[in-house]
């Protein structure tokens, strides 16, 4: 079996960009696949691609490299002409705007399948094109709710965790006295708010520290919140990384501040490498990819939420033994996300879908 991905771009450090070149990497294992990226932005991508895949890309949007005025339309019309001579035997698209594009223009023969992580942020392309497709597969259960409900049961709407690179992966030892963080420093993820709550830590337990890794428009604003609570001498920025949980595996927790998690690979990647998660159980937050009180401590959300977050932290800082215990349970939930489990039912959705065909 042939299986093409469409993506915007395989070339960013975004959560689904992970997601999807792990779930290539292990569907390569027995298929033949391939990536088109509708964007270039870098010389080389930021995650590594594994060997077996194939990528290509139809823009090239790295900096330097300036688009006509005409730009957007060339982009538009160079990304219809390659959907069109697709020659897959399935077709995944990632982001509605190419999932409405996929069912206009992909030739009919194909298996095409949105894969979603959010709501669309305009609907009504999507409730009139996306009938067309073949299924809508999502990495959790209220992702899956919200889109039965957008497409009224018109299209089979499917829930598949993300996978977790092809093992081993690396584990903590739990003996650090390090807490990590990473993702995107953007507003949504709400970095100052762990900031502060590790200010109580830091004056309570000074010997730990917390490493920041990741980039982003909020930068400015978090090294000088750093400055003003001086923790110059406990918080370190680590700049970004393509190997995530190689550094998490260096971490006893690991820290979850955002307010909507809704791709969750940071939470995914903790549990993998065996390290606790600390976050917050706000609306489509880690609560979708964590079993609170085995892997994981989750705080609500509201008045008092920076001490509550704090003192989450704290219980773990100061109880060994429960830490353990998490980094055990954290274990188990990462095997639901293990690769060749991730792929297995992929596959069964892809030749259930090519056998009613």
């Amino acid at each position: 079996m042939k299986i093409t991905f469409l993506v915007p771009s395989a070339y960013g450090m975004r959560g689904d960009v992970r997601a999807t070149l792990n779930l290539a990497a292990a569907l390569a294992e027995r298929q033949d696949v391939e990536i088109i990226s509708v964007k270039r932005t870098r010389d080389t991508p930021f995650f590594p691609i594994d060997g077996r895949i194939k990528l290509r890309w139809l823009v090239d949007a790295r900096p330097g490299r300036h688009l006509l005025p005409r730009g957007q339309v060339r982009t538009d019309v160079s990304l219809w002409r390659a959907i069109r001579a697709v020659r897959a035997d399935v077709l995944i698209t990632a982001r509605p705007g190419l999932s409405v594009q996929s069912a206009r223009y992909a030739p009919r023969e194909i298996i095409r399948i949105a894969r979603e992580w959010s709501r669309p942020a305009v609907p009504g392309p999507v409730r009139r094109f996306y009938p067309r497709l073949d299924a809508v597969v999502t990495s959790t259960e209220t992702g899956r709710d919200d889109w039965s409900r957008l497409l009224d049961d018109e299209l089979s709407v499917h829930t598949i965790p993300d996978a977790l690179p092809a093992g081993p992966w690396p584990r903590s030892r739990m003996d650090n006295r390090i807490i990590c963080a990473g993702g995107r420093w953007v507003a949504p993820k709400a970095f100052d708010r762990l900031v502060r709550a590790f200010a109580v830590v830091a004056d309570k337990r000074p010997d730990w520290r917390l490493r920041l890794y990741g980039a982003g428009s909020e930068e400015k604003r978090l090294r000088a919140l750093v400055a003003d609570l001086s923790l110059h001498n406990h918080v370190y920025f680590m700049g970004t990384t393509p190997d995530l949980p190689g550094e998490f595996a260096k971490a006893s927790i690991v820290a979850v501040p955002s307010r909507h998690e809704v791709l969750g690979m940071t939470v995914v990647e903790a549990l993998g490498c065996g390290v606790p998660v600390v976050g917050f159980d706000g609306p489509r937050g880690p609560s979708e990819f964590v079993r609170p009180g085995r892997d994981s401590i989750l705080v609500q959300e509201g008045d008092g939420e920076t001490e509550a977050y704090a003192a989450a932290l704290l219980s773990l800082v100061d109880d060994e033994r429960r830490r353990m215990t998490l980094a055990a349970g954290a274990l188990e939930s990462a095997a639901a996300h293990a690769a060749p489990a991730v792929a297995a039912r992929w596959q069964e959705l892809m030749y259930g879908l090519r056998s009613r065909v």
